[in-house]
């Protein structure tokens, strides 16, 4: 069996048993195995799995908890579908998902950290003046999460300016 074939096989397994977590595993030799319409399909499986967790979750009305690892990685990419559609200048259905994402975790900082998030698409802001003005992508990068959680002073001000909107 080739490593491609092998490869597909436990992605197939990992789907099968909704493992999500096993498939980010899986991430980088995907990436050094599958031409890009293939890598498509690995992370649109990814997505696939997520959004039915998101469903499960909702329709069970509970919180998302970041210290289980199936729940961690599916958090992890539902938002990176937010970022998709964020930086894709599809700011409607960005701000949609970050509210959701804001109320999904039982973690506060990234509940918080989805709230900015949301306001800054709602206000239409472009996604690359929030990288260059909203986050600190170098505080986030030491911070070492999987999303963007450290805000420059700006955020502070949006945060306000929102609030005093009454949104």
């Amino acid at each position: 069996m080739s490593k491609e074939e092998s490869l597909k096989q436990k992605i197939l397994h990992a789907h099968k048993d909704e493992d999500i977590a096993s498939l980010y595993m899986m991430e980088q030799e995907a990436h050094e195995t599958f031409d890009e319409e293939t890598l498509h399909g690995f992370y649109a499986n990814i997505l696939d799995l997520a959004l039915e967790k998101l469903t499960n979750t909702l329709e069970a009305h509970r919180k998302m908890d970041m210290q289980d690892v199936q729940d961690f990685a599916t958090l992890r990419a539902l938002y990176e579908y937010a970022i998709e559609h964020y930086s894709a200048d599809d700011k409607p259905s960005a701000a949609a998902l970050f509210e959701v994402l804001s109320g999904l975790s039982n973690d506060p900082k990234f509940s918080d950290a989805m709230k900015i998030h949301w306001i800054a698409a709602q206000e239409n802001l472009v996604f690359e003046n929030f990288l260059d003005t909203i986050a600190d992508i170098d505080a986030t990068q030491k911070a070492g999460t999987f999303y963007i959680g450290e805000f420059q002073q700006k955020a502070q001000e949006l945060l306000e300016k929102t609030q005093k909107k009454g949104k």
